[in-house]
Protein backbone atom coordinates (compact mmCIF):
# COMPACT_ATOMS: atom_id res chain seq x y z
CA UNK A 1 0.00 0.00 0.00
CA UNK A 2 1.37 3.20 -1.01
CA UNK A 3 2.05 5.64 2.01
CA UNK A 4 1.80 9.38 1.65
CA UNK A 5 5.39 10.78 1.02
CA UNK A 6 6.68 13.88 3.03
CA UNK A 7 7.60 16.00 0.30
CA UNK A 8 4.13 17.21 -0.76
CA UNK A 9 5.69 18.31 -4.27
CA UNK A 10 3.32 16.85 -7.34
CA UNK A 11 4.83 15.19 -10.31
CA UNK A 12 1.79 14.52 -12.38
CA UNK A 13 1.24 11.32 -11.38
CA UNK A 14 -1.93 9.34 -12.67
CA UNK A 15 -4.67 7.18 -11.06
CA UNK A 16 -3.23 7.71 -7.17
CA UNK A 17 -4.54 5.31 -4.49
CA UNK A 18 -3.27 6.57 -1.29
CA UNK A 19 -3.96 4.35 2.23
CA UNK A 20 -2.80 4.16 5.70
CA UNK A 21 -1.76 0.90 7.65
CA UNK A 22 -4.72 2.09 10.22
CA UNK A 23 -6.93 0.76 7.53
CA UNK A 24 -6.12 -2.71 8.66
CA UNK A 25 -8.90 -3.93 11.15
CA UNK A 26 -6.58 -6.38 13.03
CA UNK A 27 -4.64 -3.89 14.59
CA UNK A 28 -7.27 -1.17 15.38
CA UNK A 29 -8.47 -0.94 18.92
CA UNK A 30 -12.64 -0.78 19.35
CA UNK A 31 -12.68 2.99 19.00
CA UNK A 32 -11.02 2.75 15.31
CA UNK A 33 -12.92 0.03 14.35
CA UNK A 34 -15.80 2.42 14.69
CA UNK A 35 -14.08 5.15 12.99
CA UNK A 36 -13.06 2.99 10.08
CA UNK A 37 -16.52 2.08 9.70
CA UNK A 38 -17.81 5.81 9.78
CA UNK A 39 -15.09 6.24 7.09
CA UNK A 40 -16.16 3.14 5.24
CA UNK A 41 -19.92 4.46 5.16
CA UNK A 42 -19.24 7.65 4.11
CA UNK A 43 -17.15 6.40 1.05
CA UNK A 44 -20.52 4.70 0.12
CA UNK A 45 -22.41 7.51 -0.32
CA UNK A 46 -20.22 9.04 -2.89
CA UNK A 47 -21.77 12.55 -4.79
CA UNK A 48 -22.26 12.35 -8.14
CA UNK A 49 -21.63 16.15 -10.43
CA UNK A 50 -22.29 15.93 -13.80
CA UNK A 51 -19.38 18.35 -15.00
CA UNK A 52 -21.62 19.90 -17.70
CA UNK A 53 -23.91 21.74 -15.16
CA UNK A 54 -24.41 25.75 -15.59
CA UNK A 55 -20.44 27.07 -16.38
CA UNK A 56 -19.43 23.68 -17.19
CA UNK A 57 -15.72 24.75 -16.77
CA UNK A 58 -12.70 24.20 -14.50
CA UNK A 59 -14.28 26.11 -11.85
CA UNK A 60 -16.67 22.98 -10.85
CA UNK A 61 -14.23 20.75 -10.71
CA UNK A 62 -12.08 23.40 -8.47
CA UNK A 63 -14.98 24.02 -5.80
CA UNK A 64 -15.94 20.38 -5.80
CA UNK A 65 -12.64 18.90 -5.03
CA UNK A 66 -11.61 21.61 -2.35
CA UNK A 67 -14.78 21.45 -0.52
CA UNK A 68 -14.66 17.74 -0.69
CA UNK A 69 -11.40 18.02 0.69
CA UNK A 70 -11.82 20.30 3.51
CA UNK A 71 -15.11 18.15 4.46
CA UNK A 72 -14.00 14.43 3.28
CA UNK A 73 -16.78 13.94 0.84
CA UNK A 74 -16.20 11.04 -1.95
CA UNK A 75 -17.36 12.42 -5.29
CA UNK A 76 -16.76 11.57 -8.67
CA UNK A 77 -17.29 13.89 -11.77
CA UNK A 78 -18.05 13.19 -15.10
CA UNK A 79 -18.09 15.33 -18.31
CA UNK A 80 -15.37 17.36 -17.11
CA UNK A 81 -15.01 20.51 -18.60
CA UNK A 82 -17.90 19.03 -21.19
CA UNK A 83 -19.38 22.20 -22.25
CA UNK A 84 -15.65 23.52 -23.91
CA UNK A 85 -15.82 24.26 -27.41
CA UNK A 86 -12.11 23.36 -27.74
CA UNK A 87 -12.26 20.03 -25.92
CA UNK A 88 -12.97 19.14 -22.77
CA UNK A 89 -11.44 16.84 -19.79
CA UNK A 90 -9.01 17.97 -16.91
CA UNK A 91 -5.91 20.20 -17.39
CA UNK A 92 -2.21 20.67 -16.11
CA UNK A 93 -3.46 22.61 -12.86
CA UNK A 94 -6.31 20.38 -12.28
CA UNK A 95 -4.02 17.52 -12.07
CA UNK A 96 -1.53 19.04 -10.27
CA UNK A 97 -3.53 20.48 -7.18
CA UNK A 98 -6.00 17.42 -7.02
CA UNK A 99 -2.85 15.41 -6.65
CA UNK A 100 -1.76 17.51 -3.74
CA UNK A 101 -5.44 17.29 -2.15
CA UNK A 102 -4.83 13.61 -2.95
CA UNK A 103 -1.44 12.86 -0.78
CA UNK A 104 -2.56 14.88 2.28
CA UNK A 105 -6.06 13.67 2.33
CA UNK A 106 -4.91 10.09 2.10
CA UNK A 107 -7.26 10.00 -0.58
CA UNK A 108 -8.42 7.28 -3.42
CA UNK A 109 -8.26 8.82 -6.72
CA UNK A 110 -9.03 7.67 -10.38
CA UNK A 111 -9.17 9.71 -13.45
CA UNK A 112 -6.20 11.69 -12.88
CA UNK A 113 -4.90 12.44 -15.96
CA UNK A 114 -4.62 15.54 -18.39
CA UNK A 115 -7.75 14.83 -20.65
CA UNK A 116 -9.68 12.88 -18.45
CA UNK A 117 -13.06 13.16 -18.23
CA UNK A 118 -14.10 11.44 -15.04
CA UNK A 119 -12.63 11.78 -12.03
CA UNK A 120 -13.33 10.20 -8.79
CA UNK A 121 -11.42 11.89 -5.21
CA UNK A 122 -12.44 10.46 -2.30
CA UNK A 123 -10.28 12.12 0.86
CA UNK A 124 -9.71 9.98 3.97
CA UNK A 125 -7.97 12.31 6.47
CA UNK A 126 -9.77 15.99 7.16
CA UNK A 127 -7.37 19.17 7.48
CA UNK A 128 -6.97 18.68 11.23
CA UNK A 129 -5.87 15.28 10.80
CA UNK A 130 -3.81 15.16 7.80
CA UNK A 131 -0.56 13.24 8.40
CA UNK A 132 1.46 15.72 6.41
CA UNK A 133 0.26 18.87 8.85
CA UNK A 134 0.64 17.40 12.29
CA UNK A 135 4.09 18.82 12.84
CA UNK A 136 5.96 22.12 11.89
CA UNK A 137 8.24 21.16 10.37
CA UNK A 138 6.02 19.41 7.44
CA UNK A 139 4.41 22.68 6.45
CA UNK A 140 6.20 23.31 3.78
CA UNK A 141 3.85 23.04 0.22
CA UNK A 142 5.50 22.80 -3.42
CA UNK A 143 3.86 22.12 -6.41
CA UNK A 144 4.99 22.26 -9.91
CA UNK A 145 2.46 22.11 -12.85
CA UNK A 146 3.63 19.91 -16.21
CA UNK A 147 2.78 22.59 -18.01
CA UNK A 148 4.27 26.17 -17.38
CA UNK A 149 0.91 27.41 -19.02
CA UNK A 150 -0.90 25.75 -15.79
CA UNK A 151 -2.35 29.08 -14.05
CA UNK A 152 -0.78 29.25 -10.50
CA UNK A 153 -3.57 31.07 -9.01
CA UNK A 154 -6.07 28.65 -10.23
CA UNK A 155 -3.77 26.01 -8.46
CA UNK A 156 -3.50 28.23 -5.32
CA UNK A 157 -7.09 28.80 -5.27
CA UNK A 158 -8.35 24.71 -5.32
CA UNK A 159 -5.80 24.58 -2.33
CA UNK A 160 -6.65 26.92 -0.74
CA UNK A 161 -9.59 26.27 1.90
CA UNK A 162 -7.91 22.56 2.73
CA UNK A 163 -4.57 24.80 3.94
CA UNK A 164 -7.35 27.76 5.50
CA UNK A 165 -8.59 24.59 7.66
CA UNK A 166 -5.22 23.34 8.36
CA UNK A 167 -4.68 24.58 11.58
CA UNK A 168 -3.73 21.32 13.10
CA UNK A 169 -2.17 21.07 16.73
CA UNK A 170 0.67 22.30 16.03
CA UNK A 171 2.75 25.24 17.22
CA UNK A 172 3.58 26.40 20.90
CA UNK A 173 0.46 28.08 21.11
CA UNK A 174 -2.72 26.30 20.20
CA UNK A 175 -4.52 30.02 19.31
CA UNK A 176 -1.75 30.55 16.56
CA UNK A 177 -1.41 27.83 13.93
CA UNK A 178 1.95 27.33 12.42
CA UNK A 179 1.58 29.16 9.29
CA UNK A 180 2.21 27.16 6.02
CA UNK A 181 4.44 28.02 3.15
CA UNK A 182 3.45 27.51 -0.19
CA UNK A 183 5.72 27.97 -3.37
CA UNK A 184 3.78 26.80 -6.67
CA UNK A 185 5.35 26.62 -10.14
CA UNK A 186 3.53 27.56 -13.47
CA UNK A 187 1.80 30.58 -15.17
CA UNK A 188 1.32 33.96 -13.33
CA UNK A 189 0.20 35.38 -16.31
CA UNK A 190 -2.13 33.48 -18.52
CA UNK A 191 -5.52 33.77 -20.17
CA UNK A 192 -8.68 32.55 -18.94
CA UNK A 193 -7.32 33.07 -15.38
CA UNK A 194 -6.36 35.29 -12.68
CA UNK A 195 -3.61 37.12 -12.92
CA UNK A 196 -1.60 37.29 -9.85
CA UNK A 197 -1.96 41.01 -9.78
CA UNK A 198 -6.04 40.77 -9.90
CA UNK A 199 -4.65 37.40 -6.64
CA UNK A 200 -2.63 40.74 -5.12
CA UNK A 201 -4.93 43.84 -5.18
CA UNK A 202 -8.28 42.56 -5.43
CA UNK A 203 -8.94 38.97 -3.91
CA UNK A 204 -6.91 38.45 -0.88
CA UNK A 205 -7.10 41.81 0.46
CA UNK A 206 -11.02 41.62 0.30
CA UNK A 207 -10.52 38.03 1.87
CA UNK A 208 -8.70 39.69 4.75
CA UNK A 209 -10.75 42.63 5.01
CA UNK A 210 -14.40 40.65 4.89
CA UNK A 211 -13.44 37.29 6.94
CA UNK A 212 -9.97 38.19 8.42
CA UNK A 213 -8.37 35.73 6.47
CA UNK A 214 -4.38 36.48 6.57
CA UNK A 215 -2.40 35.36 3.28
CA UNK A 216 1.26 36.77 2.66
CA UNK A 217 2.57 36.66 -0.78
CA UNK A 218 5.90 36.87 -2.93
CA UNK A 219 6.30 37.10 -6.77
CA UNK A 220 9.30 35.45 -8.15
CA UNK A 221 9.57 34.90 -11.25
CA UNK A 222 6.34 36.08 -13.85
CA UNK A 223 5.38 32.51 -16.11
CA UNK A 224 3.44 33.39 -19.33
CA UNK A 225 1.45 31.94 -22.21
CA UNK A 226 1.60 34.29 -24.39
CA UNK A 227 4.65 34.23 -26.84
CA UNK A 228 7.56 31.81 -25.67
CA UNK A 229 6.28 29.54 -22.94
CA UNK A 230 7.55 30.73 -20.01
CA UNK A 231 7.25 29.03 -16.31
CA UNK A 232 7.12 31.64 -13.55
CA UNK A 233 6.91 30.66 -9.33
CA UNK A 234 4.21 32.46 -7.04
CA UNK A 235 4.99 32.07 -2.69
CA UNK A 236 2.11 32.01 -0.27
CA UNK A 237 2.70 32.31 3.41
CA UNK A 238 -1.14 31.18 4.71
CA UNK A 239 -2.15 31.85 8.37
CA UNK A 240 -4.61 28.81 9.09
CA UNK A 241 -7.54 29.81 11.35
CA UNK A 242 -7.17 27.48 15.11
CA UNK A 243 -9.43 24.25 14.86
CA UNK A 244 -12.56 24.55 16.10
CA UNK A 245 -12.94 28.08 14.69
CA UNK A 246 -14.82 29.12 11.77
CA UNK A 247 -14.84 31.72 9.14
CA UNK A 248 -17.13 34.96 10.24
CA UNK A 249 -17.91 37.96 8.58
CA UNK A 250 -15.82 40.47 10.23
CA UNK A 251 -16.91 44.13 8.02
CA UNK A 252 -21.32 43.57 7.91
CA UNK A 253 -21.67 47.27 6.77
CA UNK A 254 -18.73 47.39 3.83
CA UNK A 255 -21.15 44.28 2.26
CA UNK A 256 -24.30 46.43 1.90
CA UNK A 257 -25.85 49.27 -0.54
CA UNK A 258 -25.84 51.53 1.94
CA UNK A 259 -26.15 54.85 0.72
CA UNK A 260 -25.39 53.71 -3.31
CA UNK A 261 -27.96 54.17 -5.74
CA UNK A 262 -28.35 51.65 -8.52
CA UNK A 263 -26.08 53.36 -11.27
CA UNK A 264 -23.23 53.85 -8.71
CA UNK A 265 -23.27 57.50 -8.79
CA UNK A 266 -23.03 57.79 -5.35
CA UNK A 267 -19.77 55.61 -5.40
CA UNK A 268 -16.84 57.84 -3.83
CA UNK A 269 -12.97 56.72 -5.36
CA UNK A 270 -10.49 57.32 -3.85
CA UNK A 271 -8.00 56.23 -6.33
CA UNK A 272 -7.60 53.66 -9.38
CA UNK A 273 -4.34 52.04 -9.39
CA UNK A 274 -2.74 50.63 -12.66
CA UNK A 275 -0.37 48.17 -13.19
CA UNK A 276 1.44 47.33 -16.54
CA UNK A 277 4.25 44.71 -17.44
CA UNK A 278 4.71 45.49 -20.82
CA UNK A 279 7.39 46.20 -23.48
CA UNK A 280 9.44 48.80 -22.21
CA UNK A 281 8.93 51.01 -25.38
CA UNK A 282 5.00 50.56 -24.41
CA UNK A 283 5.37 52.33 -21.26
CA UNK A 284 4.89 55.48 -22.26
CA UNK A 285 2.48 55.65 -24.24
CA UNK A 286 0.08 53.23 -22.45
CA UNK A 287 0.65 55.07 -19.51
CA UNK A 288 -0.50 57.94 -21.29
CA UNK A 289 -3.31 56.58 -22.72
CA UNK A 290 -4.63 55.31 -19.65
CA UNK A 291 -4.21 58.75 -17.85
CA UNK A 292 -6.58 60.26 -20.73
CA UNK A 293 -9.07 57.60 -20.69
CA UNK A 294 -9.51 56.88 -17.02
CA UNK A 295 -9.70 60.77 -16.46
CA UNK A 296 -12.75 61.20 -19.11
CA UNK A 297 -14.47 58.43 -17.15
CA UNK A 298 -13.50 59.04 -13.75
CA UNK A 299 -13.24 62.54 -13.09
CA UNK A 300 -11.31 63.76 -10.05
CA UNK A 301 -10.23 60.25 -8.98
CA UNK A 302 -6.63 60.23 -8.62
CA UNK A 303 -4.72 58.20 -11.31
CA UNK A 304 -2.06 56.17 -9.32
CA UNK A 305 0.71 54.01 -11.35
CA UNK A 306 2.31 51.11 -9.99
CA UNK A 307 6.23 50.50 -10.91
CA UNK A 308 6.17 49.28 -14.05
CA UNK A 309 7.86 45.98 -15.35
CA UNK A 310 8.91 44.93 -18.52
CA UNK A 311 7.68 41.99 -20.11
CA UNK A 312 10.43 41.19 -22.39
CA UNK A 313 8.28 41.00 -25.90
CA UNK A 314 5.70 42.13 -27.71
CA UNK A 315 3.61 39.01 -27.62
CA UNK A 316 3.23 40.12 -23.70
CA UNK A 317 1.08 42.62 -22.47
CA UNK A 318 -0.73 42.62 -19.68
CA UNK A 319 -2.65 45.71 -17.84
CA UNK A 320 -5.02 45.74 -14.36
CA UNK A 321 -6.55 48.71 -13.28
CA UNK A 322 -8.38 48.75 -9.73
CA UNK A 323 -10.98 51.32 -8.33
CA UNK A 324 -10.72 51.77 -4.52
CA UNK A 325 -13.83 53.39 -2.06
CA UNK A 326 -12.93 55.54 0.45
CA UNK A 327 -12.79 53.36 3.74
CA UNK A 328 -16.92 53.58 5.29
CA UNK A 329 -17.20 54.90 8.77
CA UNK A 330 -21.05 53.97 8.56
CA UNK A 331 -22.21 53.59 12.02
CA UNK A 332 -18.77 52.60 12.86
CA UNK A 333 -19.34 49.02 12.17
CA UNK A 334 -17.29 49.40 9.36
CA UNK A 335 -14.57 51.39 9.64
CA UNK A 336 -11.72 50.63 7.19
CA UNK A 337 -13.62 48.65 4.63
CA UNK A 338 -12.23 49.58 1.05
CA UNK A 339 -14.25 48.59 -1.86
CA UNK A 340 -12.10 47.28 -4.71
CA UNK A 341 -13.46 46.41 -8.42
CA UNK A 342 -10.80 45.28 -10.48
CA UNK A 343 -10.09 44.69 -14.27
CA UNK A 344 -7.90 44.13 -16.50
CA UNK A 345 -6.44 42.65 -20.16
CA UNK A 346 -3.93 40.05 -21.29
CA UNK A 347 -2.79 40.30 -25.12
CA UNK A 348 -0.44 40.99 -27.65
CA UNK A 349 0.67 43.53 -30.12
CA UNK A 350 -0.66 42.42 -33.68
CA UNK A 351 1.65 41.20 -35.83
CA UNK A 352 1.19 43.92 -38.72
CA UNK A 353 2.46 46.49 -35.76
CA UNK A 354 5.44 44.43 -35.08
CA UNK A 355 8.33 46.03 -36.85
CA UNK A 356 9.49 49.43 -37.14
CA UNK A 357 7.63 50.32 -40.03
CA UNK A 358 4.52 48.64 -38.74
CA UNK A 359 5.02 46.23 -41.43
CA UNK A 360 4.01 42.48 -40.81
CA UNK A 361 7.56 41.02 -39.82
CA UNK A 362 5.93 39.16 -36.54
CA UNK A 363 7.63 38.92 -32.61
CA UNK A 364 11.15 38.73 -32.83
CA UNK A 365 11.22 37.97 -28.78
CA UNK A 366 13.04 41.06 -27.52
CA UNK A 367 11.30 43.69 -25.60
CA UNK A 368 9.95 45.54 -28.63
CA UNK A 369 10.39 47.13 -32.19
CA UNK A 370 6.93 47.97 -32.83
CA UNK A 371 7.25 51.36 -34.79
CA UNK A 372 5.77 54.32 -32.96
CA UNK A 373 2.28 54.48 -35.16
CA UNK A 374 1.48 50.64 -33.70
CA UNK A 375 2.72 51.04 -30.48
CA UNK A 376 0.58 53.86 -29.91
CA UNK A 377 -2.27 52.81 -31.86
CA UNK A 378 -2.17 49.30 -29.15
CA UNK A 379 -1.79 51.65 -26.33
CA UNK A 380 -5.10 53.29 -27.19
CA UNK A 381 -7.10 50.05 -27.78
CA UNK A 382 -5.58 48.48 -24.79
CA UNK A 383 -6.84 51.38 -22.55
CA UNK A 384 -9.97 52.25 -23.63
CA UNK A 385 -11.17 48.75 -23.21
CA UNK A 386 -9.92 48.31 -20.20
CA UNK A 387 -10.78 51.86 -18.46
CA UNK A 388 -14.37 50.97 -19.94
CA UNK A 389 -15.23 47.86 -18.50
CA UNK A 390 -13.45 49.63 -15.33
CA UNK A 391 -16.57 52.28 -15.43
CA UNK A 392 -19.29 49.69 -16.60
CA UNK A 393 -18.19 47.39 -13.59
CA UNK A 394 -18.19 50.56 -11.21
CA UNK A 395 -21.66 51.67 -12.55
CA UNK A 396 -23.41 48.39 -11.70
CA UNK A 397 -23.57 49.82 -7.82
CA UNK A 398 -22.21 46.28 -6.61
CA UNK A 399 -19.96 46.12 -3.82
CA UNK A 400 -17.57 43.55 -5.69
CA UNK A 401 -16.59 43.39 -9.41
CA UNK A 402 -17.44 40.01 -11.27
CA UNK A 403 -14.84 38.03 -10.73
CA UNK A 404 -14.58 38.45 -7.15
CA UNK A 405 -18.53 37.97 -6.64
CA UNK A 406 -18.21 33.83 -7.56
CA UNK A 407 -14.68 33.54 -5.77
CA UNK A 408 -16.07 34.37 -2.33
CA UNK A 409 -19.15 31.94 -2.95
CA UNK A 410 -17.09 29.05 -1.36
CA UNK A 411 -15.96 31.32 1.78
CA UNK A 412 -19.47 32.54 2.15
CA UNK A 413 -20.51 29.20 2.33
CA UNK A 414 -18.19 27.83 5.05
CA UNK A 415 -18.61 30.91 6.65
CA UNK A 416 -20.80 31.08 10.21
CA UNK A 417 -23.75 33.82 9.52
CA UNK A 418 -24.67 36.14 6.92
CA UNK A 419 -23.08 37.53 4.14
CA UNK A 420 -23.57 39.45 1.04
CA UNK A 421 -21.49 40.62 -1.59
CA UNK A 422 -24.29 41.72 -4.44
CA UNK A 423 -23.57 43.49 -7.58
CA UNK A 424 -26.31 45.53 -7.82
CA UNK A 425 -28.02 46.81 -11.07
CA UNK A 426 -30.56 44.32 -10.89
CA UNK A 427 -34.16 44.56 -11.54
CA UNK A 428 -36.24 45.08 -8.52
CA UNK A 429 -39.39 42.91 -9.60
CA UNK A 430 -36.89 40.12 -10.49
CA UNK A 431 -36.27 39.57 -6.77
CA UNK A 432 -39.92 39.40 -5.11
CA UNK A 433 -39.37 41.42 -2.50
CA UNK A 434 -42.21 43.03 -0.90
CA UNK A 435 -41.67 47.09 -0.72
CA UNK A 436 -38.48 48.50 -1.38
CA UNK A 437 -36.24 47.59 -4.52
CA UNK A 438 -33.38 45.39 -3.93
CA UNK A 439 -31.13 48.48 -3.49
CA UNK A 440 -32.80 49.35 -0.65
CA UNK A 441 -33.46 46.09 1.10
CA UNK A 442 -30.03 45.93 0.84
CA UNK A 443 -29.09 48.82 2.54
CA UNK A 444 -31.55 48.31 5.81
CA UNK A 445 -30.16 44.48 5.92
CA UNK A 446 -28.29 43.65 9.02
CA UNK A 447 -26.18 41.28 8.63
CA UNK A 448 -25.40 41.03 11.99
CA UNK A 449 -29.28 40.30 13.25
CA UNK A 450 -29.97 36.43 13.64
CA UNK A 451 -33.78 37.06 12.33
CA UNK A 452 -32.03 39.51 8.95
CA UNK A 453 -33.89 36.63 7.08
CA UNK A 454 -37.12 37.01 7.87
CA UNK A 455 -38.82 38.55 4.86
CA UNK A 456 -36.24 37.10 2.04
CA UNK A 457 -37.25 34.57 -0.07
CA UNK A 458 -34.83 31.50 0.00
CA UNK A 459 -33.33 30.07 -3.04
CA UNK A 460 -33.93 27.02 -4.68
CA UNK A 461 -30.18 25.37 -5.13
CA UNK A 462 -31.24 22.02 -7.75
CA UNK A 463 -29.63 23.78 -10.43
CA UNK A 464 -27.56 27.48 -10.64
CA UNK A 465 -28.67 30.29 -9.37
CA UNK A 466 -28.84 33.88 -8.83
CA UNK A 467 -27.46 37.01 -10.02
CA UNK A 468 -23.99 37.80 -11.54
CA UNK A 469 -22.80 35.66 -13.95
CA UNK A 470 -22.83 31.90 -14.59
CA UNK A 471 -19.68 31.14 -12.89
CA UNK A 472 -21.18 32.87 -9.95
CA UNK A 473 -24.62 31.18 -10.10
CA UNK A 474 -22.46 27.97 -11.15
CA UNK A 475 -20.32 28.24 -7.70
CA UNK A 476 -23.63 28.72 -5.70
CA UNK A 477 -24.81 25.54 -6.90
CA UNK A 478 -21.76 23.79 -6.56
CA UNK A 479 -21.41 24.51 -3.10
CA UNK A 480 -25.09 23.99 -2.12
CA UNK A 481 -24.97 20.11 -3.55
CA UNK A 482 -21.66 20.02 -1.02
CA UNK A 483 -22.76 21.93 1.78
CA UNK A 484 -26.90 20.69 2.03
CA UNK A 485 -27.70 23.17 5.14
CA UNK A 486 -26.10 26.25 3.08
CA UNK A 487 -28.64 28.80 2.44
CA UNK A 488 -29.04 31.28 -0.48
CA UNK A 489 -32.02 34.16 -0.19
CA UNK A 490 -32.96 36.78 -2.94
CA UNK A 491 -31.11 35.02 -5.92
CA UNK A 492 -28.11 34.55 -4.37
CA UNK A 493 -27.71 38.08 -2.64
CA UNK A 494 -27.67 36.80 0.56
CA UNK A 495 -26.08 34.04 2.31
CA UNK A 496 -26.04 31.75 4.96
CA UNK A 497 -23.19 30.10 5.61
CA UNK A 498 -22.56 26.44 7.53
CA UNK A 499 -20.38 27.61 9.68
CA UNK A 500 -17.60 24.92 9.37
CA UNK A 501 -14.82 24.09 11.59
CA UNK A 502 -12.60 20.55 12.00
CA UNK A 503 -12.99 18.87 14.68
CA UNK A 504 -9.70 18.50 17.14
CA UNK A 505 -7.65 15.77 16.56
Amino acid sequence: MAQPSSNPTCSGTANIILRSSEDDPEHMLPHQRKAAMKKLKAARSILEIDGRTGEGGGQLVRIACAIASVITQPLRITNIRGNRDRGGGLKAQHVASIEWLARVTDAEVNGLTVGSTTLEFKPRESPATSKLFTGIHDRTVKIAADSAAASTLLIFQAIFPFLLFAGGNTGKRQDHPEHIDVEISGGTNVSFSPSYEYLDQVLLPNLEQAFGIVVERKLKTRGWNLGKMQRGTVAFRVHPIRVGDSLRLRNPTACTMKGRNRQGEDFDLEAIDVSIVAPTDMHGSLSQALVQNLGDLFPDVEVIFKPMEDSGANSRIYVLVVARSWPSDDEGAGAGAVLRWGRDILTSMPKAANSKRGKNKGDNGSSSHAGTGGMASMSESVATKVARALYDEVSTGGVVDEFLQDQLVIFQALANGLSAFPRGNSDPADDNISGPGIEEAMAALDLTDENATQGLRKDKTAEPFGEGTLHAKTARWMVSELLPNVKFYNKGKVCEGVGFAVEKP
